[in-house]
């Protein structure tokens, strides 16, 4: 039996087993604005809510099952970790993705589209079980697949398997701080992105700060009250991204650049907080 454990909106553990979810765990969150532009839209922050949220990304495909589609050119989000590395891999800004992928682990992708189309749509994953088919395709669109065996999720691995394979500038999405000290110590020029944050401690938020390239506020308190005065630059003010190295502002200028909708620019102390922001900030 496979067996996928992810954390979805509302900071919300799900279990997904044999293609159906099995367990919702109780969300934390009243309200995310992000959620309820979803695909299968979370209006009310239930564990019924999020569990059909869930199995609507399974239904419509394939994540955490054998068939899963990896590609896609869809915009989801405009400042999202997929979107940014998509962009920055699509212009030579790097050469290398190493992202999580259910069913397949940590993993090494060089494709714009496949980044777009493991991470646009994924939840934070906590531990996958190995599909050989999704690896297959993961290594038949040029990417690296570090532990088939048991589909590990370790962002040092990651990036030694990138470096080893003559990547020379990847980039990295990390959500525990631990990893980003290590990464960082590993490969001081690779880009460091935080995601999933919500629940970060005080602590957590300052590691982060003082490692990380780009981090994305999800519903984090501390990561708006430190990181948000550190960075350079911010995307969004929702649920913002935080540029906090002339690195990390390189990837959301770059991203402002092929987005088609108007923007707006202007100088302001950070962090600006939204009107809609998700409800509680934690």
């Amino acid at each position: 039996m496979d067996e996928h454990i992810i954390e979805a909106v509302g900071h919300c553990r799900v279990v997904v087993r044999n293609g159906r979810v099995t367990e919702v765990g109780t969300p934390l969150l009243r309200d995310c604005q992000l959620a309820r532009r979803f695909a299968y839209p979370v209006t009310d922050m239930t564990p019924e809510a999020i569990g059909k949220n869930v199995q609507g990304r399974i239904d419509s495909f394939g994540m955490c099952t054998s068939h899963r589609e990896l590609y896609s050119d869809d915009t989801f989000v405009g400042f999202g970790a997929s979107e940014l590395i998509s962009s920055a891999l699509a212009d030579g800004l790097i050469d290398a993705a190493v992202i999580a992928c259910d069913g397949a682990g940590t993993v090494v992708v060089t494709d714009p589209g496949m980044v777009q189309g493991i991470g646009g749509r994924m939840s934070g994953l906590v531990r996958t079980t190995p599909f050989p088919a999704v690896i297959d395709r993961i290594r038949a669109g040029g990417g690296i697949v570090p532990d088939p065996e048991t589909a590990s999720l370790d962002p040092v691995m990651g990036i030694y398997t990138a470096k080893k394979a003559g990547y020379k500038r990847p980039v990295v999405t990390i959500h525990r701080p631990e990893d980003a000290m290590r990464v960082r110590k590993t490969d001081p020029d690779t880009i460091i992105i935080a995601v999933h944050t919500t629940g970060y401690s005080r602590i957590d938020a300052e590691i982060m700060a003082e490692s990380a390239d780009l981090v994305t506020a999800c519903a984090s308190l501390h990561v708006r009250q430190i990181c948000g005065p550190k960075a350079l630059m911010q995307a969004g003010s929702t649920v913002p991204v935080f540029a906090l190295t002339p690195g990390g502002k390189e990837f959301i200028l770059n991203r402002m650049a092929v987005i088609s909708y108007p923007l707006y620019v202007s100088h302001a102390t950070l962090p600006v907080a939204g009107e809609k922001e998700p409800s509680p900030l934690i």
